[in-house]
């Protein structure tokens, strides 16, 4: 048998180097690269094995271990989850800065591969630097941490290790079902130690995505479900996207005339224009979509794991009378809420219910009611979203300016507090690929990093990252890799001067401005700094400028398309209105007993909302 003799870290880069996989009828790197920060625990095993696959297997170098790991995940899901990159990182803070990236990944089922240094396995140096001793356990280290959140976790302690683990954390990036990040924990000392693997290991495979095909008896339940239906209606979640079934979905909507709402992950899925796409769905939803989804009398969820912001906190689909038909690649997801499950690929799924459905068509009322709903609410997005020429304008008023500069090339990128919210109402997509919100795992600091990924995935498209005041102070140092790396954002700061979503909701649910707000915040008597977020950003080497109001945000779009690099726009928005129009009951916990009427009165409200809840 043929050998090559390499260090571990060299043969896993190797093997890296060597995956394939089939997009669009063409083979391609199953891996863009790999993100960096070396420290003392990987930069002599890992850095060393890097630097010699360049060409095949680029290293980019990042500011910080969590964003960079965020943006190896929006690049993931950029691909829809067919090409992935990976993030390596020291032992200690470095690899503990990337469990929350890691979380992130596991709640929205995408993949990224981690590979954190470790402590020494011969324990010769022990305590190192950086080093967490467990008194009564010395196999812990912090990496243990990234268990929990892992899809696939091995922590390497001899090289030939890799021959069985790498397969494995292979099939847990590209699984349909367990999708989610791997994370192979490296210890420093194996990392440089030599072994004799087979050449066979490193020839170049080409990966396929798996596409189960449904149960026969599963499908013939859901089939003689939406059969006796006149008023169905479909739920498009993030599924949709992974398994290329945008298209499928548009046409066998059309033809059968049933209604499309969507979750965040599975916005887009149908341009706005569908006659058939009536927006968001849940707490964040359209009127149309929500009233509609009260309405109908079976539901065909496709892709979606059904979590409480979709559900309305399961006051949303109560109806006793209601048929729940779940379409799901994962077993786990199509089982909830006592749905009929129908466990397969969304894409094949889609194409066997059709085949099957034979001339059925939902009812020219139901039809006609969802053209109606769809007018009306389009007419209201219009309205809540226009220049009104206010001082402070709000969260909806920027969305509508941004998404009147859009073209059809633009992907906005969003994630936590307020903004989400407006968006999966508001934003009118262009179709698959124009809309891209982390709510999954609602992290803040994810929106630029994230930004960063998807312009690596897609370089053809304009980038719009949409973010707060309070996630652009915790993250913002990508700004700087996009000017290195030639991956030109255009980012839009709406400056509320605190965290506004959780202020609103503080108050919403009985309590007082506290903490939120940094006029609320405790703080020395000149009060809370006001910040000057273009001229950060021009200090990291991004153009930017400060606006007021929509109409100057507007004209400095235009310019910030035009820009070569990376553009940041900063305004100031009011925190407190938010869009009531739409949307339904969420589930947030109050206290039973307050010296506080207003959370009395809050907690009053909250018993007698949870009387709709489905069990």
């Amino acid at each position: 048998m043929h050998t090559i003799r390499l260090t571990m870290a060299q043969a896993l880069v190797k093997y890296l180097a060597a995956q394939r996989i089939e997009m669009a009828g063409r083979e391609v790197p199953l891996f863009e690269g790999v993100f960096a920060i070396f420290g003392h625990g990987n930069v002599a095993g890992m850095g060393e094995a890097l630097y010699h696959v360049q060409d095949e297997l680029p290293t980019f170098r990042a500011h910080n271990e969590q964003t960079m790991a965020h943006a190896a995940i929006a690049f993931a899901r950029a691909n829809g989850r067919r090409r992935l990159m990976a993030a390596t990182s020291s032992i200690g803070p470095g690899a503990t800065n990337m469990v929350t990236a890691a979380a992130l990944a596991h709640a929205n089922r995408l993949p990224v591969l981690l590979l954190p240094g470790d402590t020494f396995v011969t324990r010769e140096p022990d305590p190192v630097l950086q080093q967490v001793e467990h008194f009564g356990d010395p196999t812990i280290s912090v990496n243990d941490c990234f268990r929990p959140v892992s899809r696939y976790f091995d922590r390497i302690h001899r090289p030939e290790q890799l021959l069985t683990s790498l397969p494995q954390a292979m099939a847990a990036l590209l699984d349909p079902e367990n999708c989610g990040p791997a994370t192979l924990a490296l210890p420093q000392d194996v990392q440089t130690f030599a072994y004799d693997y087979p050449a066979a290991f490193f020839t170049p495979r080409v990966h396929h995505v798996r596409r189960p095909p449904p149960d026969a008896h599963e499908l013939h339940q859901a089939i003689a479900a939406l059969k006796q239906a006149s008023r169905p209606l479909i739920i498009a979640g993030g599924g949709v996207h992974y398994a290329d079934a945008c298209e499928a979905l548009a046409a066998f909507a059309m033809a059968r005339g049933i209604p499309v709402a969507e979750t965040q992950a599975g916005k887009g899925a149908l341009a706005d224009s569908h006659p058939c796409a009536t927006g968001a769905i849940g707490v964040t939803g359209s009127a149309a979509a929500n009233q509609l989804s009260e309405q109908a009398d079976v539901i065909l969820a496709i892709g979606t794991r059904l979590q409480d912001f979709t559900t309305g906190s399961r006051a949303l689909f109560e109806s006793s009378d209601k048929t729940l038909v779940a379409l799901n690649v994962g077993r786990f997801d199509s089982l909830k809420h006592q749905a009929l499950p129908l466990c397969c690929d969304a894409l094949i799924g889609l194409e066997q219910i059709d085949a099957a459905l034979g001339e059925w068509r939902s009812s020219d009322g139901w039809r006609e009611q969802t053209g109606t709903l769809k007018r009306e609410w389009s007419d209201a997005v219009h309205r809540i979203t226009a220049d009104q020429g206010l001082e402070l304008p709000t969260d909806a008023q920027v969305i509508g300016a941004v998404n009147r500069q859009a073209l059809d090339d633009t992907t906005v990128v969003c994630a936590a507090g307020g903004l989400p919210g407006e968006l999966h109402k508001l934003w009118q997509c262009s179709g698959p690929g124009s809309y891209h919100v982390e709510y999954g795992f609602s992290c803040m600091g994810y929106e630029i990093a994230g930004g960063l990924g998807v312009k690596m995935a897609r370089p053809e498209r304009e980038v719009v990252v949409m973010v707060g005041d309070g996630s652009y102070l915790m993250h913002n140092s990508e700004l700087a890799t996009s000017v290195m790396l030639g991956h030109k954002l255009v980012v839009v700061v709406l400056d509320n001067r605190g965290y506004g979503c959780i202020n609103r909701l503080q108050h919403a649910t009985g309590g007082a401005g506290f903490n939120n707000l940094l006029k609320d915040c405790r703080a020395i008597d000149a009060g809370a700094p006001e910040t000057d977020f273009a001229a950060h950003a021009k200090a990291l080497g991004c153009e930017s400028e400060t606006v007021s109001g929509i109409a100057q945000l507007e004209q400095a779009l235009v310019r910030a398309r035009a820009a070569r690099t990376t553009y940041v726009i900063a305004l100031e928005t009011d925190p407190l209105p938010s869009t009531q129009e739409g949307g339904a009951w969420w589930e947030v916990a109050v206290p039973q007993v307050s010296e506080r009427e207003a959370v009395n009165a809050a907690y009053k409200g909250y018993r007698e909302a949870k009387q709709r809840q489905r069990h």
